[in-house]
């Protein structure tokens, strides 16, 4: 089984978290924006569901 050699500095474990959390940002923000451009009617490139009647599910 591969273990590691050494120990793992202070300083590269706070650099591994940083840049998982900063990628956390990231989607969220990007996840916002796309909500507010869904809502607002100005989305280009997302494909959502629309609701459909139930009258119309009822037939089939």
């Amino acid at each position: 089984m591969a273990v590691p050699k050494k120990k793992t500095s202070k300083g590269k474990r706070n650099q591994r978290h940083a840049h998982w959390k900063a990628k956390a940002g990231v989607a969220a923000q990007k996840a916002m924006s796309l909500g507010k451009a869904v809502l607002s009617g100005r989305a280009q490139g997302f494909v959502y569901p629309i609701a459909e009647d139930p009258e119309a599910s009822e037939e089939s």
